[in-house]
C-alpha cells in the first residue's frame, strides 16, 4: 500500500510541468487511477480482516468429525447393561417330605400275603423337585431302616412335576429269621443331599392290618416307573 502512494506522489509531480491541455488529460488519468488505487486497497484491508474460507471449511469438518465420533461410543451405562444375562444356573430343588403325599400297597394282590409292597410318593406341592437315593423305610419294630439294594441304583435324581409320582419297592420277607409282625410303616427321604442328619419320616397307610416281616427284608431306590420298582423286588 506504501509503494502505491509513492506511485501517485511521483505522478502528480510530473503532471504539474506538462501543458494545460495534456495536464486536464493526465488529471482525469490521475483521478480514475487514484481512485482505482484506494478501492483495491480497502478490498484487500477487508479480506485480511475475515477468516479464511479454508480455515471455516477445515473447523467445520473437524466439528462434524468430533461429533460421530462422540454418538459412535458406548456410554459405559449401556456396555455394562449389554452383558446382563438374568440368567442364575440354579437347578430342581431336592423334594422334602411335606412336599409329598406317601401311600403303599399290596403288590401281591387282594387277599394274598404281604410280601411285595409298592411304595408311592406324590408331589403335592406347586413346584417341581427331586427325589433321589433310596427311601427309609421302617417296618414296624425294626432296629432301623430296610437295606436298601444297591444294583436299583440309576444314579439319577427323578424330577417330579406337581401331580407326579415315584416309587420304590420293599420286600417285606426273604427267607430269613427272626420273623416279626408288622403294625406300622413310616418312611422318610433319609439324606440324599448330602446333609448331616436324615430329614423327618411320615407314618405310611398300612395296606393291611399286619404282614410278617424279616431279617432279609430291603427295599429298592427311587423309580420313575411301578414296573422298574418292583421287577427286581418280585424276582428275590
Amino acid at each position: 500500500m506504501g509503494q502505491a502512494l509513492r506511485a501517485i506522489t511521483i505522478t502528480t509531480g510530473d503532471t504539474m510541468s506538462m501543458p494545460a491541455g495534456r495536464n486536464r488529460t493526465y488529471r482525469r488519468a490521475w483521478r480514475s487511477y487514484a481512485l482505482g488505487v484506494a478501492a483495491a486497497a480497502a478490498l484487500l484491508a477487508s479480506t485480511a480482516c475475515e477468516p479464511g474460507t479454508s480455515d471455516a471449511a477445515g473447523e467445520a469438518k473437524s466439528s462434524k468429525s468430533a461429533s460421530a465420533t462422540s454418538s459412535a461410543t458406548p456410554s459405559p451405562t449401556a456396555s455394562a447393561g449389554a452383558g446382563d444375562s438374568g440368567d442364575d444356573g440354579s437347578g430342581v430343588p431336592l423334594c422334602t417330605i411335606e412336599d409329598l403325599s406317601v401311600s403303599a400297597q399290596n403288590y401281591d394282590g387282594q387277599g394274598e400275603d404281604v410280601r411285595h409292597i409298592l411304595l408311592t410318593v406324590q408331589n403335592a406341592g406347586d413346584h417341581k423337585c427331586d427325589v433321589q437315593g433310596a427311601p427309609e423305610v421302617t417296618l414296624g419294630d425294626a432296629q432301623g431302616p430296610a437295606p436298601a439294594k444297591a444294583e436299583t441304583d440309576s444314579g439319577e435324581p427323578i424330577t417330579l412335576a406337581p401331580g407326579d409320582e415315584a416309587y420304590a419297592g420293599a420286600l417285606a420277607t426273604g427267607g430269613k429269621m427272626d420273623t416279626y409282625d408288622v403294625t406300622s410303616m413310616t418312611l422318610g427321604l433319609g439324606s440324599p443331599g448330602g446333609e448331616s442328619e436324615a430329614g423327618a419320616e411320615v407314618d405310611v397307610p398300612m395296606p393291611v392290618d399286619s404282614f410278617p416281616a424279616d431279617d432279609g427284608q430291603w427295599v429298592s431306590y427311587w423309580q420313575g416307573t411301578e414296573g422298574l420298582a418292583m421287577r427286581p423286588v418280585t424276582q428275590s
